[in-house]
């Protein structure tokens, strides 16, 4: 009866790993041998074990991630001109605890979104809340929260990311409010949290891409000159694939 109480005890107060880890204890005979301080010390760790999970499961689920990569099936063929130190050192994660940012061009299916995403997982296992949105697809957003006045709670959860990840950046048009919406997330990006954006387009006509000299100067200020940068180099893998196939 006292064993009930306890786990009662413990799901209240959302022990929820311990509980379970107790549970299994009254279960397994053998570990009935263990000091007191064995066995309380097992259930600390069982508990810890299921908050990170917990966390885990959480923060993959609010990023919204396009692909499930990781970085451990990273493909290294030498015509994708993918540096293996770059990357091991991105795998780090040091550049978003620094606020840094990354930029990934190259053709169409080489692997840039794969990539970020697998970059993305990462972070997550390291406790990092990252969101993921293919850029034309956050531009749309945007323009709707400014309709119903949801965007202060849209643009709030953005700079709580600390790692935003825009995916197919200029293959949209942008006018003078796509515009002012982009200074604002890669200014609340400044200082708090790093972007990881993939790209088609060559960095050098990312300015003309913006269109408005000023705001252009201002935006690429801040996400180009301090980025990490990978150029993908190949033919599409999904061809690739297809052909093997």
């Amino acid at each position: 009866m006292l064993i009930e109480q306890t786990l009662d005890g413990l799901r209240k107060l959302k022990l929820m790993g311990m509980a379970q880890a107790l549970e299994h204890q009254g279960m397994n005979t053998a570990i009935h041998s263990l000091s007191f301080e064995d066995r309380i010390s097992m259930l600390v760790d069982a508990e810890h074990l299921s908050r990170d999970n917990r966390r885990l499961k959480r923060l993959t689920k609010s990023a919204r991630m396009k692909v499930g990569a990781s970085v451990e099936d990273i493909d290294y063929r030498a015509s994708r001109g993918l540096d293996k130190r770059q990357v091991a050192s991105l795998a780090n994660c040091d550049w978003i605890d620094h606020g840094q940012h990354l930029i990934l061009t190259g053709p169409t299916g080489v692997g840039k979104t794969w990539l970020a995403c697998a970059l993305g997982h990462q972070a997550i296992r390291r406790g990092l809340p990252v969101i993921y949105y293919r850029f034309t697809r956050l531009l749309e957003e945007l323009e709707i929260a400014r309709g119903d006045g949801s965007l202060p709670k849209l643009r709030t959860q953005l700079s709580k990311a600390k790692l935003l990840i825009l995916d197919d950046w200029g293959l949209s048009t942008l006018n003078n409010r796509n515009r002012q919406d982009l200074m604002e997330i890669v200014d609340d990006r400044t200082g708090g949290g790093s972007l990881a954006i993939t790209s088609q387009l060559p960095v050098p006509q990312w300015h003309d891409y913006i269109g408005d000299p000023t705001l252009a100067d201002a935006i690429l200020d801040r996400m180009v000159h301090s980025a990490h940068r990978i150029e993908l180099q190949g033919e599409s893998l999904r061809k690739t694939r297809s052909a093997k196939g």
